[in-house]
């Protein structure tokens, strides 16, 4: 199993934007093979909104297949243009 971290840094004011569009995605997620589990986070404080999804896998080929999905390049190349300050990034922690 792994547990991938992806960070979003989200445009001031389009918050509920991302928020909503994760909803509809991990609920996308929860039918996809090898997917077990995820949840939002979202940083408190001040400054930019920061986000992190946490997204459990049964291994690593299951969570590259879905990153490598069109629905999952779609989805990232619209927030790219039209909610994220920047490119995204992803931490993979194994667990053995």
């Amino acid at each position: 199993m792994v547990t991938i971290g992806m960070n979003y840094s989200v445009i001031p004011g389009k918050e509920q934007v991302f928020e909503d569009a994760c909803a509809k995605v991990i609920q996308t997620m929860e039918g996809i093979e090898g997917h077990e589990a995820s949840s939002l986070y979202r940083q408190v404080g001040d400054g930019d909104p920061v986000y992190l999804i946490v997204s459990r896998w049964r291994d690593e080929d299951a969570f590259r297949e879905f990153i490598t999905s069109d629905a999952f390049k779609k989805v990232t190349n619209w927030g790219a243009l039209n909610i994220l300050k920047g490119r995204p990034t992803h931490t993979t922690y194994r667990h053995d």
